[in-house]
């Protein structure tokens, strides 16, 4: 059985230390994992214009990728080895499929890669790497990138689309402000997921409430495009209702596909 794909809200960079509901419940999918050979991670918060590149690193650094948060989060480390064999499979797939795709041997994890993986996989033992998301990328083009990851899911890789349900970052800088579109927007979301309403999300822009103000730039919602091509259409979906902190960032997130449906405590 393919293993499942997740799209995870990786929220603010104090995610690391403060897990909250969102955190719990990506601690008890993690525990339910059937094995993984390895994670793909995906993330907004590495963008390489002119084609898609893969981390070849055997031993990728801990990137701390922000500024202006508090001393400990600097500490932090998620020491999991690479994952060499699994990024070259990856580069051959990618190249198969007509999207220009190179190694990179020296990057290392983003902060949307290992917050999360804190969490979900906070032994740092399951071997990770990195695939950054083509810029110019569009819903389309973020979709058809995850069909062509989806291969690996057969062979032990855990496919990690990281992003946000929500990310405007001058409403999360102010606070304070009528905050209700967040969850009409998740709400949207969520109804169109479930239903596995594809064109819709793909049109999110025009169709969804307050899109342009969930979302005033597109990479935080690009990775659920990608999350739904990997999980590949008539997936079993389960939400994962992490809340909303810092008053303007939903944590929504998806696991696509069976294997570790995680206990969702009754709201």
């Amino acid at each position: 059985m393919p293993l499942p794909v997740l799209f995870v809200s990786h929220g603010a960079p104090t995610f690391a230390l403060e897990p909250g509901r969102a955190g719990a419940l990506l601690a008890d999918i993690g525990r339910r994992l059937p094995p993984v050979s390895a994670v793909l991670v995906l993330s907004p918060h590495w963008m390489s214009a002119g084609g898609v590149r893969v981390g070849h690193a055997a031993e990728p650094e801990t990137l701390h990728d922000f500024g202006g948060f508090p001393h400990a989060l600097y500490a932090l480390r998620y020491p999991a080895p690479g994952h060499p064999a699994l990024a070259a499979r990856t580069l051959t797939l990618l190249r198969q499929a007509g999207i220009p795709a190179e190694a990179d041997p020296v990057r290392g994890l983003d902060h949307g890669a290992w917050v999360p993986l804190m969490h979900l996989l906070p032994q740092a033992t399951v071997p990770v790497f990195q695939v950054s998301l083509p810029h110019p990328l569009d819903p389309a083009g973020a979709l058809r990138l995850g069909q062509v990851l989806a291969p690996l899911r057969d062979e032990g890789v855990l496919i990690v689309a990281s992003g946000g349900m929500t990310h405007n970052l001058f409403e999360f800088r102010r606070h304070g402000d009528d905050a209700g579109y967040v969850g009409d927007f998740t709400r949207w979301v969520r109804t169109a997921v479930l239903a596995g309403d594809v064109p819709g999300l793909l049109d999110y822009r025009r169709l969804a409430p307050q899109a342009a103000r969930a979302h005033p730039s597109e990479e935080h919602f690009l990775p659920l495009l990608v999350a739904l091509g990997a999980g590949g259409s008539n997936a079993p979906v389960t939400v994962i209702d992490g809340g909303i902190t810092d008053g303007v960032l939903s944590m929504e997130s998806y696991l696509i596909g069976h294997g570790a449906e995680p206990a969702i405590p009754q709201l």
